[in-house]
Parts: C-alpha cells; sequence; structure tokens
C-alpha cells in the first residue's frame, strides 16, 4: 500500500517540474530567440512481485509479476526550429536564418553562443565603436576576435551584408565591406549546449565544439537579416495544451494518494 503512495508523489514531483517548464516557456513567448523547452520522464526501477516460473502443473509462466516504482524527470531539452521573423527599425538588429549562432565574449572571457541578434555599437576606450550585445558583452566576427571599428565610421551607416560581411559606403556612396564580417558558428547537437540565461549557450561534451561557417565547407550557411529579429519558436497554443494535460496528471496522481490513505484507513478500522 505505501508503495501506491510514494510513486504517485514521484508523478507529482515529475509533473510540478513539467509544470514549471511549460511556465517557462510561456514566460518567455517574447525572448527573442528563446527556444522551448520540452520535459522527458522515465519510469524508475521495477520491483519483482513474483520472477518467472511453472505453474502447479508444470507448464512455463511466460513472464512475471514486477509493478513500476513510480517516475523521474530524464531531461529537459530545447526545440532549436527557428522562430519567426520579426521586422524592427533598428540597424543594429539581426536575424540569423539557418542552423547558426552569434558569438559573444563573456565577462569571464569565455566564448558564448545565441541566437538573440539584437545588437548595438557602444563606444570603446579608443574613441571608436565596439558592436556588443545588450548586456554589454562584445560580438565576435568570423575569426573570433571582437568587432571594433574606428572612430571614423559613422554607426548610421553601417550596413551588414546577406553573408555578414559589414560595409561602409565609398567614395560613390555605395555599401563596401571593409573586411569584417559577424561571426557564425554551429554545432552537430546544438540541444546539447548547456543554458546560461540571458539568451546565452555554452559549449559542452554533448553539443561538441563550435564549428565557425567561414572555415568550415562541409555546413551550410547561414544568412544574416540586418533590421530583423528572430522571435520565440514558442506555441502558446501548444503550451496550454500541455499545461491542462500535466494539470490533470497531477490531479490524477493526488487522487491517486488521497485513495491509497483510503484503503490504508479502512485497513486500520477491521481490527475494531
Amino acid at each position: 500500500m505505501v508503495r501506491s503512495l510514494w510513486s504517485a508523489a514521484t508523478g507529482m514531483i515529475a509533473q510540478q517540474t513539467n509544470v514549471d517548464t511549460i511556465a517557462n516557456n510561456l514566460a518567455n513567448v517574447n525572448t527573442t530567440g528563446y527556444k522551448t523547452q520540452v520535459n522527458q520522464f522515465k519510469s524508475l526501477l521495477y520491483q519483482n512481485l513474483q520472477t518467472e516460473t511453472t505453474s502447479g502443473n508444470g507448464e512455463t509462466k511466460p513472464t512475471g509479476a514486477q509493478v513500476g516504482l513510480g517516475v523521474r524527470n530524464a531531461a529537459i531539452t530545447s526545440r532549436f526550429k527557428e522562430g519567426n521573423l520579426l521586422e524592427s527599425t533598428s540597424l543594429t538588429d539581426f536575424a540569423i536564418e539557418g542552423e547558426g549562432f552569434f558569438a559573444v565574449r563573456g565577462e569571464d572571457g569565455e566564448t558564448y553562443y545565441t541566437r538573440n541578434g539584437s545588437f548595438l555599437w557602444a563606444i570603446n576606450s579608443g574613441g571608436g565603436v565596439t558592436l556588443t550585445n545588450s548586456e554589454g558583452l562584445k560580438v565576435l566576427d568570423s575569426r573570433g576576435r571582437t568587432i571594433e571599428l574606428g572612430n571614423n565610421y559613422i554607426t548610421n551607416r553601417i550596413t551588414v551584408s546577406q553573408d555578414g560581411q559589414i560595409c561602409y559606403p565609398n567614395a560613390n556612396g555605395n555599401p563596401t565591406p571593409i573586411g569584417v564580417a559577424i561571426g557564425a558558428y554551429q554545432f552537430n547537437n546544438p540541444t546539447g549546449l548547456t543554458k546560461e540565461g540571458d539568451s546565452l549557450y555554452a559549449v559542452s561534451d554533448a553539443s561538441g565544439p563550435a564549428i565557425n561557417e567561414a572555415t568550415n565547407n562541409q555546413v551550410q550557411k547561414s544568412r544574416f537579416l540586418q533590421s530583423y529579429l528572430e522571435g520565440s519558436n514558442v506555441q502558446v497554443v501548444d503550451e496550454m495544451v500541455n499545461l491542462i494535460v500535466a494539470q490533470r496528471a497531477y490531479e490524477l496522481n493526488s487522487k491517486a494518494i488521497t485513495a491509497s490513505d483510503q484503503m490504508m484507513q479502512q485497513a486500520n478500522q477491521l481490527r475494531q
């Protein structure tokens, strides 16, 4: 009888984590570059009540009797399906079409990756400008270096081509590449990236090392779109349906605990 109490309790705990994941998805429905997270479950150990044996007539019983001990959360994975492209009025907003990620230099000196292309030009110590994200982290180019331009560049005249090349008008007013390109990086297994918050991801053993699109001809190149942002890929209707299912599962597990409690109460009353 106690086994049912603990099994149902594991179900309630697992569904609470599931609701937490769904709530986080809904909370980030308007977060630029956010990727939907999905909760995955796995069953716990099984307890043998009766092993494979023979009946009284000597006939073989092909299966035994096993009862499960509940459920637990196996993983919370991100779905890297592209979100909708949202038009922006800023020349420093970029969206990536394809599998690529932007790269930024963290405050700890490590490199992090993101699909959030909401960038800004910031004045650096030399009087020039540096491309950063909204948190002030420096964006990296295709060579893994920070993108820093001299004080002779007027930021509202800087454009970026679809292959990531930063361009500036020449004497005739035509945009001309200046030899610097925004970096785009891919991963063999992006779901293995470690989430760091602020829409940033870190490399892990599960994701594999970053693949620089500029130096690897085996990957399909991403396309940069200036004055666009990639919206969240959260589907509100799907999340609401998942929330209802998780809530009902939580209620069913709580009813199983109530039923077990009532059965134990009746068993205790037999001696009265």
